[in-house]
């Protein structure tokens, strides 16, 4: 399956800064064959890929291509133009990279280039493959490159809760997600397993551990629907940008994506738990919940409902948007169909039939109406009919109030005449005028002041001609008369007015507290600091329904473009601005949208500080790593030392005279202070030359049941006994002979140490795939779980309360040099009470793959059975 995904600027993202000013050279193009396990032949398609474009006529070399001595993989190579590779040494052995120099020199039109994720041996020119490859990209090179998903960086750590196996090599996911094509390569997890007992994946000897561990079905199935799902978002994204670029407004349903109307209700629970089953019904189908925040919006929202319908979507797996629109049917199709909705989830009014009846159609029947392609739920819940839920009117009054008013004012005091004519006697004048007065108050209750106005008139001729004698006449009497009506004439336009100015002054409330809601909102996803720079430019695009939201240099600001879109900047911070292409902002709008710059102004602040404070931590780091190299060598360097400098002055005063006895004992006194002193300086100085990586490895095959001898030799003499078991029978391990016998000393010191006096500690070997796992078990108090990756650094005396038992540097040299050797070492809880260190470090037959630098994908499996079931002594 292959996606078209990056173009244009895309593109040229991936090849890296600088690439697109290279004068007379385009940018070369990328193309990802991502695989969804390994051994599912990714390398294989990326070689037959190199050879149909070869056929085509193009020039086509292989600048690095990994077969793992797969025969069908081995035979795509043959005809082609493979260059050769470069040879560096590193750590005593020698290790095949790409030359990215010679690839240069080359300069084809095509590089075959495998494993992107790779880590290159120290002394090329980047540490990882994939900046060899922009490199590649920005001398105008395509490059046809593999990668699996597990080496994908956002996906790190969910692989390795799926197969409990860290990857240790990752590249970007920019980097992928840039490129010109991405190819899926996939197979079932059946077919795969069959592909691997068959011997076609990894040699015979290591089948049974790999189908038995990584490659089980579970695990299998897992990372096919992390990399269907992975490539699905990309093209997703694909998709949205050439909906975007060619003005696309319909929608295209290419996946179910639901979105609910929130109102800050007590029915947005209920709405969008109803949305999230109608999304769970379609695999991989989004949910996006959004409030409409309006000038004459809902004024009963309440922020705090709001957070807590927030905190739900979002514990759901779905999104919250916060929109400001003028009219909010309106408003929430252009978000559904900016988004590419294909459902639209609202609850019913809570409006009662009466208000219905007198307002005309709600929020709820104006979006069906327009929502053309759109599906729109109407989810009935408990409060429907209860209350009065949106009004439906947008800055104005609507139409149907428009209308209704004049006609009200016209009508209903017609209707009122008839009834006061046909009860004529019973009522007097001002019980009459009071009445007519009263429809007045209803007609701008419905049409405003205008309709108000023409009640006020149509009433005052009728009271005048029906009511106030000479009766059927045009004319008053007497002054009174004259007074009262026109005392009613006023008192109708006051009342008429002071009505249609509270309503103004409501909506004008309404906005505010609207623009409240959306800074509040907007404020409080700062203050938790789940909103990047880049997220927050597309959280404004959206609030503002803008077709684009970019943040540039003040020096650097875009022209007006020749589209006919609005292009509005506003600044932010000292040195930058941010701009908005799309409609035009109302005045109104324009006070919001400078709050949300400032909002991106803090942020960007945010991340410079970020950053600042990033680059002080290793200078933090440092000083603390020397105050406690200070503190500990102040102590337990002049220890031994005082030991041996009173042994030794002893020896030479001549104010007393020592018997043979004292003499020897002096003498050994100073002998181990001084052994003791050579450890500890030993140990510091490997322990520097192991962080500054100058340590010189000699590996080679190693007998376990040879080392210990020797490293029980360097330790003083313990009630604590030592018990082995397994050394002989295990097979050789691939370390430096000199430096695995420090590790073993430091850690059966350790155990005898904490182990009580009158018990054993235990030193068993056993074998697990392709690797030995080296288990030495105390009786001790143990650790707690909080302790044991602290254990692993310098200066660390867990338990040790003395301050008399070293530096606290043999754990964290032990690791470090268990690492350099290509092992691992890691602690575990002791049935029944105390500590077990594994030292697992690769089996001799298996040094060939252990080798390689890094854990590159030749390594991959090693990685594959380092999650075997653990073997408790």
């Amino acid at each position: 399956m292959t996606y078209p995904v990056g173009t244009g600027a895309a593109a040229a993202a991936a090849a890296g800064p600088g690439a697109a000013d290279t004068p007379g050279c385009r940018s070369g193009r990328l193309k990802v064959f991502l695989g969804a396990a390994p051994g599912v032949g990714k390398t294989y398609r990326m070689l037959d890929e190199g050879r149909r474009r070869a056929a085509r006529g193009v020039d086509v070399v292989v600048a690095f291509a990994e077969c793992h001595q797969r025969p069908n993989t081995v035979a795509m190579l043959g005809g082609m133009e493979m260059l050769p590779r470069a040879e560096r040494e590193y750590r005593g052995s020698s290790f095949p990279e790409m030359d990215l120099d010679a690839v240069l020199a080359r300069k084809p039109q095509v590089a075959l280039v495998d494993e992107l994720a790779h880590t290159n041996v120290p002394g090329g020119r980047h540490a990882k493959r994939w900046e060899d490859v922009q490199e590649l990209l920005k001398a105008g090179i395509d490059v046809v490159t593999t990668v699996n998903i597990q080496h994908l960086e956002s996906l790190n750590d969910v692989v390795q809760k799926i197969t409990g196996i860290p990857q240790r090599e990752t590249v970007p996911d920019e980097i992928v997600r840039h490129a010109h094509q991405i190819e899926l390569v996939d197979l079932p997890a059946e077919a795969l397993r069959r592909r691997m007992a068959h011997g076609n994946i990894y040699a015979r000897e290591k089948v049974d551990a790999a189908l038995a561990n990584y490659f089980r079905v579970g695990n299998l199935t897992a990372l096919r629907e992390l990399a269907l799902l992975w490539v699905a978002g990309r093209v997703d994204e694909a998709l949205q940008r050439y909906r975007s670029e060619h003005g696309i407004g319909g929608v295209w349903e290419t996946r179910e994506r639901v979105v609910v109307a929130l109102t800050g209700g007590p029915e947005g629970e209920t709405l969008i738990r109803r949305a999230a089953r109608i999304a769970d019904r379609s695999a991989g189908g989004d949910l996006l919940a959004v409030h409409i925040a309006r000038s004459d919006g809902l004024t009963d929202a309440s922020p705090a409902a709001l957070a807590k319908q927030r905190e739900l979507i979002e514990s759901l797996g779905g999104s919250y948007h916060s929109v400001v629109g003028d009219h909010i049917p309106t408003a929430l199709l252009d978000f559904a169909r900016a988004e590419n909705a294909t459902q639209l989830v609202m609850g019913t009014s809570r409006r009662g039939q009466l208000l219905r009846f007198l307002t005309g159609p709600g929020v709820g029947e104006i979006t069906t109406e327009l929502s053309g392609d759109i599906d729109v739920h109407r989810v009935t819940h408990e409060r429907a009919g209860r209350g009065r839920l949106l009004p439906s009117s947008a800055n104005a009054l609507p139409m149907s109030r428009r209308v209704a008013g004049p006609v009200a004012g016209f009508v209903l005091p017609i209707l009122l005449t008839a009834v006061l004519s046909n009860t004529r006697g019973h009522l007097n004048l001002t019980s009459e005028a009071l009445l007519f007065l009263l429809t007045v108050v209803g007609v701008a209750c419905i049409g405003g002041v205008l309709s108000a106005l023409l009640a006020s008139i149509t009433t005052s001729l009728l009271l005048n001609y029906y009511f106030i004698p000479p009766i059927g006449q045009f004319s008053i009497g007497t002054p009174d008369n004259a007074l009262a009506l026109a005392v009613f004439a006023v008192v109708a336009v006051t009342v008429a007015a002071i009505v249609d100015r509270s309503l103004r002054l409501s909506r004008r409330a309404a906005s505010a507290t609207a623009e409240a809601e959306t800074l509040s909102s907007l404020a409080g996803s700062i203050v938790r600091g789940d909103q990047a720079v880049a997220a927050l430019l597309e959280r404004t695009r959206e609030a503002f329904g803008m077709d684009s939201a970019v943040l540039v240099d003040e020096a650097g600001a875009p022209e007006p473009e020749a589209d006919g879109a609005a292009t509005v900047k506003v600044p932010v911070g000292q040195d930058s601005l941010l701009v908005l292409r799309g409609r035009t902002l109302a005045a109104s709008e324009r006070r919001v949208l400078i709050a949300f710059a400032a909002h991106v102004s803090a942020a960007l602040e945010r991340a410079r500080l970020a950053e600042a404070a990033a680059e002080i931590e290793p200078v933090k780091a440092g000083d603390r790593m020397r105050t406690a190299l200070l503190a500990a060598v102040s102590h337990d360097l002049r220890t031994p030392l005082a030991s041996t400098w009173a042994a030794v002055s002893s020896l030479r005063s001549r104010d007393v005279e020592f018997s043979d006895e004292d003499r020897d004992e002096l003498l050994a006194t100073a002998e181990e202070s001084l052994a003791k002193l050579n450890r500890l300086v030993d140990n510091l100085l490997d322990m520097s030359r192991l962080q500054a990586g100058a340590l010189t490895l000699h590996r080679q095959p190693t007998a376990l049941a040879d080392v210990l001898p020797l490293a029980l030799d360097t330790l003083p003499e313990s009630p604590v006994g030592i018990v082995t078991q397994g050394l002989a029978k295990t097979a050789d391990v691939v370390a430096d002979p000199p430096l695995l016998e420090r590790v073993v000393a430091n850690l059966v010191a350790n155990a005898v140490r904490h182990t009580p006096s009158g018990k054993d500690v235990l030193v068993s070997a056993s074998a697990l795939g392709s690797r030995v796992e080296l288990r030495v078990v105390d009786q001790g108090p143990g650790l707690r779980p909080e302790d044991r990756d602290r254990v692993f650094e310098p200066f660390q005396r867990m338990g040790d309360t003395d301050n008399t038992t070293g530096l606290g540097l043999g754990l964290a040299l032990s690791r470090g040099l268990a690492e350099a050797m290509g092992g691992t070492l890691t602690p575990e809880e002791t049935p029944g009470g105390g500590l077990t260190m594994v030292l697992s470090l690769p089996a001799a037959e298996g040094a060939e793959g252990a080798e390689d630098a890094e854990g590159a994908d030749a390594g991959e499996a090693d990685e594959a059975t380092e999650a075997i079931e653990e073997v408790q002594a």
